[in-house]
């Protein structure tokens, strides 16, 4: 199998089998495949995400560099939400959903033989490129911004990558990431298309928790919005392989205080809106220039549903409401309950429906931070 990489400026094509992270005039690059699936052999399948091998853009998913990530916790929880699903995948081997992305684009990498690579990241991304790094023996240089969680900043030392802090914003952070890959693979979760392929899992995970069947709706953080793009991957694959008949809603929230693709969303626009942020609790989700915030856009209205904010204090009580029923997490998964909450109160997610929130990160990857905010 040889996928085939579009951009999406110019329309130019490449062949997947060269080490490639973006086109020649600077677009972005979508990767098509036709994903297969057989109930019988998934559910024979390992307990992780690679029981979806037949959906995945990889050549070689025997040499799959895993730690077992995947197939994590569907649970029902009542709160100030109301009532849902709650997808538990901070509950993964390095705390964070990103493993889904991270297993498959590092399998990938390693099937081009990339020796070292360099990430940028507000944390979650980092710890798990570097934790699969030293599975698949490649030498990590990740950076992310001075004030990232400290708990994310050990995990990325701890792995052994060589990790440095940058002053200033989380853009700073990829300026200069982007600056060093001249000379190293710039293995970017942001860019790669093998990174959205395993984020899709998620879709799947849902589909087969549910009895195999789609959910009403899913509400996600979103920042550079890879969980966006993963979802609307892998429920248009199910879709296309006739296996769900509708395409469940994607709500995203993003932070009041970094909020470029739901101006654009409120204002109709095809762009991700300029925005001069602010500071924010829900640090994983601090992006204002967003690498596919177009597809983002365009995912979130084909599926029928929006992009909303919260503010800060919303946030908070989210993160509290959360820890009330048991799931602690990291303040960017606060924003899903706030969220959820939200659209109940707007009436766009009806009392009686059951839509499925998306817990991100683990709250022990940003203890300091909690600390700080609940004055423990």
């Amino acid at each position: 199998m040889s996928a085939v990489l579009t951009c999406s400026v110019c329309g130019e094509q490449y062949e997947s089998n060269e080490p490639r992270w973006r086109c020649h005039c600077g677009g972005y690059l979508s990767l098509e495949y036709i994903a297969h699936f057989d109930k019988e052999a998934i559910m024979r399948g390992p307990a992780s995400l690679w029981r979806y091998a037949d959906a995945l853009p990889i050549d070689d998913a025997d040499r799959a560099v895993t730690l077992g990530e995947g197939f994590t916790p569907l649970l029902q929880a009542q709160g100030p939400w109301g009532k849902a699903y709650l997808k538990a995948d901070y509950m993964m081997p390095t705390g964070s959903y990103k493993d889904r992305g991270t297993t498959v684009m590092l399998t990938q990498l390693c099937q081009w033989d990339i020796h070292e690579l360099i990430e940028d990241s507000s944390g979650n991304a980092g710890a798990s490129v570097a934790a699969y790094s030293a599975v698949a023996n490649i030498a990590a240089n990740i950076f992310i911004p001075a004030y990232t969680s400290a708990g994310k900043a050990a995990q990325i030392a701890l792995y052994g990558a060589k990790l440095t802090k940058v002053e200033g914003s989380r853009e700073d952070t990829t300026k200069a990431a982007e600056a060093a890959a001249e000379q190293t693979f710039y293995a970017s979760h942001n860019w790669s298309p093998w990174f959205v392929h395993g984020v899709k899992t998620l879709a799947y995970e849902i589909w087969e928790q549910l009895g195999w069947k789609a959910p009403s709706s899913v509400i996600v953080p979103v920042g550079n919005g890879s969980l966006v793009l993963g979802l609307a991957q892998g429920f248009t694959d199910l879709m296309a392989a006739r296996e769900i008949k509708h395409l469940p809603k994607i709500y995203a929230v993003q932070t009041a205080a970094c909020d470029p693709l739901a101006k654009a969303f409120a204002q109709g626009l095809d762009q991700p809106v300029l925005v001069n942020k602010s500071k924010t609790m829900a640090e994983g989700i601090a992006s204002a220039l967003p690498v596919k915030g177009d597809a983002v856009l365009r995912a979130v209205r084909a599926s029928g549903g929006r992009i909303i904010t919260v503010e800060e204090e919303e946030i908070l009580q989210g993160v509290k409401g959360l820890a009330a029923t048991g799931f602690y997490v990291e303040p960017t998964s606060g924003v899903v309950a706030a969220g959820l909450a939200k659209l109940r109160r707007l009436g766009v997610i009806a009392a009686d429906e059951m839509p499925v929130m998306e817990l991100t990160g683990s709250g022990l990857k940003a203890t300091d931070k909690l600390v700080e905010l609940f004055h423990i």
